[in-house]
């Protein structure tokens, strides 16, 4: 259905909903490059204003992507939860955004994608940090993440060619500096089921020899992981990059039913723990050509609700990784950062966010900085701890040990409370390497 709002004499017209959205989006480079962002700030205002203005119950009425399309869309139709949405379903957007930041519970609201989507579009930065400081997810596996008070950080000692060796060093390096309790997960160089075998088997040993109270994960592709599962391999956590669209996750080479056969399987190997690590990112659904007409931060909440669906004890926006054709800048970068931290803890996700950004970015380490305190401040769930926020086989910048350190100490956050114990009990904190984490004990 059409909508309209007047400004300044200027009517302004927007064909659907899908365009709606796309106009009342702070601009990012991404939604330009697809020829869908506002053609003026006006505009982008006069958007805003007809958003705030629509009632909460016009997005079960029309789709952004229709329903016989694509099975995101039927996922989220589905699996909606009126019940729940009975509490806010008399709001417009603007009313949800006003509830969100008068009320003391913001959880089990019921709401859609497209409704997080849309009232993110109306917040200002300090409206995102504010609520999602009020959305706390609790997961578990070994260790107990999300709790308030809590700041957890996943090591990732990426190596340019898996070198065992190699990967150690970065492990031993994250964990005298209080990083890994979301997980100890490597990016392979290589999907190669061999490559990943080894360093399943090494991130165990290293986890099983020091009893520390964390998972493990090797971020390969799932049927990788799958036919690891089958060949008896130490699998702790099921990694995949999932999008928005059919179309996206077809491009990943995954499928809903995929995704849940992966889930049953680890789940049978973990009984009872949240067993699956989903990475989202703003852009995604656009470099494969999946978007279909659909602002990139609409999508990237759509792809919230493929995440939900598999209980995972881990989801993480990568929010600066594809590049300033989606996220131009700092300004951008941060935006999206916290946007999808809040939309994600909306929609019950267990949110990270990978405070990143490529080198051809209009961005530097002072914005990653600024973005890291405001998710901290945010109650983010995690955050990447890179060796020296450089990763050498992404070739991408990430935050640092050092980084995350910064922020448990500048907010008076700990680690999960198990590994928080794990690491009193093995003397970290302290100038010297403790004995019991000596290097030569890892095999360096």
């Amino acid at each position: 259905m059409p909508f309209a709002h007047a400004l300044g004499g200027t009517r302004y017209n927007f064909d659907n909903l899908a365009t709606l959205l796309a106009r009342a989006t702070p601009l990012r480079s991404g939604d330009a490059l697809a020829g869908l962002a506002a053609e003026s700030a006006a505009e982008r205002v006069a958007a805003q204003y007809a958003l705030a203005d629509l009632p909460l119950g016009a997005f079960l009425n029309e789709a952004v992507i229709p329903y016989e399309d694509d099975d995101v869309t039927r996922l989220i139709i589905d699996g909606h939860d009126r019940a729940a949405f009975a509490r806010v379903s008399h709001l417009t957007v603007g009313g949800l955004r006003d509830f969100l930041l008068a009320a003391e519970d913001v959880s089990g609201l019921g709401l859609t994608p497209e409704m997080v989507a849309a009232v993110a579009k109306i917040m200002r930065v300090s409206d995102l940090i504010a609520v999602g400081a009020k959305a706390r997810v609790v997961t578990r596996f070994r260790n107990t993440l999300g709790l308030r008070g809590t700041l957890s950080i996943r090591l990732q000692p990426n190596h340019p060619t898996d070198d065992a060796r190699g990967v150690a060093a970065s492990v031993l390096d994250g964990l005298l500096l209080g990083a890994g309790d979301a997980c100890i997960g490597v990016n392979p160089a290589t999907d190669n089921i061999e490559t990943v075998q080894r360093l399943l088997e090494m991130l165990d040993m290293v986890r099983g020899r020091f009893d520390i109270p964390t998972q493990c994960c090797v971020l390969s592709h799932i049927t990788t992981t799958m036919l690891a599962l089958e060949r008896g391999s130490p699998v702790d956590l099921v990694f995949q990059s999932i999008g928005g669209t059919q179309g996206v996750n077809e491009s990943f080479g995954v499928s809903l039913g995929l995704l849940a056969e992966a889930h049953d399987a680890a789940s049978a190997r973990h009984p009872g723990a949240n067993v699956m690590y989903f990475e989202t990112g703003q852009g995604s659904a656009l470099s494969a050509n999946a978007h279909r007409g659909v602002d990139q931060q609409t999508i990237e909440c759509r792809a919230y609700a493929v995440a939900g669906r598999y209980a995972p004890l881990l989801v993480n926006s990568v929010v600066g990784f594809i590049g300033p054709e989606y996220l131009y800048d700092g300004k951008q970068i941060l935006r999206a950062g916290l946007e999808d931290h809040m939309c994600g803890k909306l929609l019950g996700l267990p949110m990270g966010v990978d405070v990143c950004y490529t080198n051809h970015a209009e961005a530097d380490q002072d914005d990653m900085d600024a973005l890291l305190t405001c998710l901290a401040v945010a109650g983010v769930n995690y955050i990447m701890g890179v060796p020296g926020a450089d990763d050498v086989m992404l070739a991408y910048q990430s935050t640092s040990f050092h980084d995350g350190l910064f922020a448990r100490a500048a907010l008076g956050k700990t680690a999960a409370p198990e590994f928080e114990a794990w690491m009193a009990r093995m003397g970290l904190g302290g100038d010297a390497i403790p004995e019991a984490l000596s290097p030569a004990l890892i095999g360096l």
